[in-house]
């Protein structure tokens, strides 16, 4: 089938559309290849896309209000799965106004191509930062999750209420997942692993926050792909169970869900960087921080609900984890 991925060249939509393209289906990759991070890291997932036929690229910005419905009208696609955004929680703080355009305008656009060619599922991402500094863990999507504590989350909790909107108006089935911290090959210089690697290999002290006692569910990227894949072939479906007297935060009586996608297990900063070194094979020199605005003190997913829709069963542990993406920064660097 034709599936639109959205954010394409970025770190998840890569490892999606690489999958998608192997398992014999026509993706249609949208992005804009800014350059919030370096482009010739985007470049090269492109490239590698590029060499399988079932792949198109559209260079477009998603808050394109033009260039995106045209898009849908022509591909018209039976499947569409929005990964584009602006990500960062600290980002988010320096340029707000980028958050908006993407992240709000932009997933508009995407609702609104949905609404004009009517594809069998949207899925789209949402993340772990909607539950702001929620406190009873594992964060359960059937626990409301109204206080995000950054602009970004608070643009990814709209993204929810948005496309539940137009489930309800326009019959669009549409599954939220929340992602929590992906990692792994060809992930985003920005995210931490990215950056420890490089300082340690170049000498450099890593800063880490938190005093190094937060706890993140780390998830491996193949992993968070095959909840995405598991869920293009299954859309929602309304909940008859669903009673707006005590309503369900998760489910709907429209085809609207959201699931978390996440490891299940919480693993401490400092021990992250242990098997970092382990793998690297160098110590690492670590300035202790304080926690900076934005930042959670512990995460980890409740995944019973995905188990039970998706047979999702997350299986790559850190050590293997971050094994492989220290093997491909070596190859891809060179170092």
């Amino acid at each position: 089938m034709t599936i639109l991925v959205t954010g394409s060249a970025g770190f998840i939509g890569f490892h999606l559309s690489r999958r998608l393209l192997e398992r014999g289906d026509t993706v249609v990759g949208l992005d804009s290849l800014n350059s919030y991070y370096d482009p010739k890291l985007k470049a090269s997932r492109l490239a590698i896309l590029e060499a399988h036929k079932g792949y198109r690229h559209a260079k477009l910005d998603l808050a394109d209000r033009d260039g995106v419905p045209a898009l849908f009208a022509e591909v018209k696609p039976e499947r569409v799965v929005n990964l584009a955004a602006q990500a960062g929680v600290r980002y988010s703080l320096e340029s707000p106004e980028t958050y908006v355009d993407s992240n709000v305008v932009g997933f508009l656009n995407i609702l609104e191509g949905c609404r004009a060619v009517q594809p069998k599922h949207l899925v789209f991402a949402s993340t772990s930062s909607v539950y702001g500094n929620h406190n009873n863990l594992p964060f359960n999507v059937h626990d409301a999750a109204t206080h995000p504590i950054t602009l970004y989350a608070a643009t990814k909790l709209a993204n929810e209420s948005m496309a539940h909107s137009y489930a309800h108006l326009f019959g669009i089935p549409a599954t939220g997942f929340r992602f929590f911290t992906v990692y792994g090959p060809w992930g985003r210089p920005d995210m931490a692993l990215f950056k420890f690697t490089d300082a340690i290999l170049k000498g450099q002290p890593i800063d880490v926050y938190g005093e190094g006692r937060m706890q993140r569910d780390f998830t491996y990227v193949d992993d968070i792909v095959d909840g995405l894949v598991a869920a293009l072939d299954r859309p929602p479906v309304a909940n008859p169970a669903w009673n707006s007297e005590t309503p369900d935060p998760a489910t709907s009586a429209a085809p609207w869900r959201i699931l978390n996608l996440g490891a299940s297990r919480r693993v401490e900063l400092m021990r992250y960087i242990e098997v970092l070194e382990e793998k690297l094979g160098r110590k690492a020199t670590i300035n202790l921080m304080p926690m900076q605005p934005g930042d959670v003190a512990r995460t980890e997913a409740d995944t019973a609900e995905t188990r039970a829709v998706l047979d999702y069963a997350p299986s790559t542990t850190v050590d293997v984890g971050v094994g492989r993406f220290v093997d491909w920064y070596r190859e891809y660097y060179g170092v």
